[in-house]
């Protein structure tokens, strides 16, 4: 299940599922309309925006609505049904030798390779990665104009804790704790 985070200023007014937070957001902008209130998806640390507008069925409604819309995809070029983009490779003669020796042709041979490659890839690297983009993006979001938010950030990308956490410690404590929870997978890979 995916978790969201509304932060009001600094501080975190709403954690958990869409529906609750957004309800917990509505709620507080109705009593304080003023109040600078950002939502974040902790599975991507991007910025959400939603309509708030109406009664609490009509917000949830668009949220259903939100929710079931399908994610873009990218057509490429060559045989867009299949997804098949064309490009050249360049091999020495031995290599083309051998893949016109295998069933199914070179480029099938070519894929298989390359899709056990991409499946032998450490699964471990592709978790930090992913935990120092989603940081960074929340971080960039929020905490862009905090005193050493640069020096954090180069401490994210070189796995860095001790010094990430010394550059972070002067915020807002909630601030910070998010940002831990967040990169956990950047400073537990044991890398």
């Amino acid at each position: 299940m995916y978790t969201y985070t509304a932060f009001e200023e600094f501080g975190i007014l709403a954690q958990g599922p869409l529906e609750e937070v957004v309800l917990e957001v509505k709620k507080r902008q109705k009593l304080h309309p003023e109040a600078r209130i950002l939502v974040f998806s902790d599975s991507s640390g991007h910025q959400l925006d939603f309509d708030l507008s109406g009664t609490e069925k009509e917000t949830l409604e668009r949220l259903k609505i939100y929710s079931a819309r399908p994610a873009p995809t990218h057509k490429g070029a060559g045989r867009p049904k299949l997804g098949v983009v064309p490009r050249e490779i360049s091999l020495l003669p031995g290599h083309w030798e051998w893949l016109s020796n295998q069933s199914g042709g070179a480029s099938s041979t070519i894929r298989q390779l390359i899709d056990e490659k991409i499946k032998n890839l450490s699964a471990e690297k592709n978790k930090v990665k992913t935990a120092q983009e989603v940081t960074y993006r929340f971080l960039s979001a929020l905490a862009g104009d905090l005193p050493h938010f640069e020096e954090a950030i180069r401490y994210l990308y070189r796995k860095d804790k001790k010094n990430f956490l010394g550059q972070i410690s002067s915020w807002k404590k909630d601030l910070v704790n998010h940002s831990i929870f967040l990169a956990k997978d950047v400073f537990d890979s044991g890398e």
